[in-house]
């Protein structure tokens, strides 16, 4: 694995040191809050109304489609 250096401010090195420990290293940090971030926009997406039809609105547009 390739190592790379990034450049943050003192005030954001802070900020996510508050999320560790002093055991972890800022990649097991930054991991983690990835981790987390993925899972919240899963979330999102699966709970998102966007785009959807109820279930009574389908069950009258599947009565008027099949209709006999």
């Amino acid at each position: 694995m390739a190592i790379t250096t990034i450049q943050l401010s003192q005030e954001m090195k802070e900020k996510l040191a508050s999320f560790g420990s002093k055991s972890e290293t800022y990649e097991q940090i930054l991991q983690r809050v990835y981790d987390l971030a993925v899972q919240t926009q899963l979330r999102e997406f699966l709970m998102s109304s966007e785009g959807c039809v109820s279930a009574k609105d389908a069950l009258e547009r599947a009565r008027k489609k099949w209709r006999k």
